[in-house]
């Protein structure tokens, strides 16, 4: 059997048009024409044999067998990638101070620190988690390298990574009581998610309590799961016993969505902290769990870059 060895630049072609939504945009964002991404996939196509596109609308969607290929060619790149920088990066070493909010840390911030460990085992990273104005404050301070977290908190080197909807979170069965106050459970002030849901509920009239106040994103899930209430967060890091609630529950929509900064702390970073700056934008423009969110992470990446 004659062996087939895929193009990674077709590959990235593939993968880059189906997560931004559009091969015209993988195109712009690729550098290459049109007509070079269009030759791409009909390469990748006669590769495999199979058809990995179709019509789907006024655009193309993916075929079983392109469902396939996507999951492979993610692998794939994720493994050249990873190569390619731990290659480059032997010789960065230095420690980099990241902060990052709660939503993240259970769910892609352990992936992320071990890619990039193995492929910069020189540069060591230490981890603050907590809210976005505490972190802000700490790389104002000059207590953390980096850091990432929702509203725009002032610090002199900040820039808007990813715009991700608010959305209210409670239990399965939860509904409005007639007359009675929304049990609000937040965070303390300052609070970017407390501030837009009261806003919301005062636009629409509706009466409100802070029902209870918490510290912690898991304290505030854990009085969610009691029944004590509603909180308004995105649906990143959003545990399996609760759920997003829909307009039949009877609450405002909360918009506009809201904004992801990424702060850093010197205005030309060490090697080290850049390096680890550009795996935390490549892992957040893929790993959102917005659909609109990933969208703009992915077009504001390159021009946070090139910021630098």
């Amino acid at each position: 059997m004659k062996l087939t060895n895929l193009d990674m630049d077709v590959l990235r072609s593939f993968v880059t048009g189906t997560e931004l939504g559009s091969f015209a945009k993988a195109a712009d964002r690729l550098g290459r024409s049109q007509s070079a991404i269009s030759l791409q996939l009909k390469k990748l196509e006669e590769q495999v044999g199979e058809a990995l596109l179709r019509k789907e609308g006024r655009g193309l969607g993916l075929t079983s067998a392109g469902e396939i290929m996507l999951s492979y060619a993610r692998r794939l790149l994720e493994l050249n990638d990873e190569a390619v920088s731990a290659a480059r990066g032997v010789a960065v070493e230095g420690w980099v101070r990241l902060g990052l909010v709660q939503d993240f840390a259970e769910s892609w911030l352990p992936i992320l620190l071990g890619r990039f460990s193995r492929a910069h085992p020189q540069i060591k990273v230490d981890v603050q988690v907590d809210r976005g104005v505490n972190l802000a404050e700490a790389v104002a301070k000059g207590e953390l390298d980096l850091s990432l977290g929702w509203g725009d908190y002032p610090t002199p080197r900040r820039k808007k990574v990813a715009e991700v909807p608010l959305r209210w979170i409670g239990t399965a069965d939860f509904a409005l009581k007639p007359g009675e106050p929304v049990p609000l459970i937040a965070f303390k002030h300052p609070c970017t998610f407390r501030t837009r849901a009261i806003e919301a509920l005062d636009a629409a009239g509706m009466p409100w309590r802070i029902a209870f106040n918490s510290p912690s994103l898991a304290g505030l899930y854990a009085a969610v799961e009691a029944g004590l209430g509603v909180t308004p967060r995105t649906a990143e890091g959003l545990p399996a016993r609760l759920k997003l609630l829909d307009g039949t529950c009877g609450l405002p929509p909360m918009a506009p969505p809201i904004d992801l900064y990424l702060h850093v702390g010197e205005e030309t970073p060490p090697p080290a902290t850049e390096k680890l700056r550009e795996a935390l934008l490549e892992t957040l423009a893929h790993s959102l769990v917005s659909v609109g969110a990933v969208k703009a992470a992915n077009a504001t990446i390159d021009s946070v870059l090139a910021a630098s």
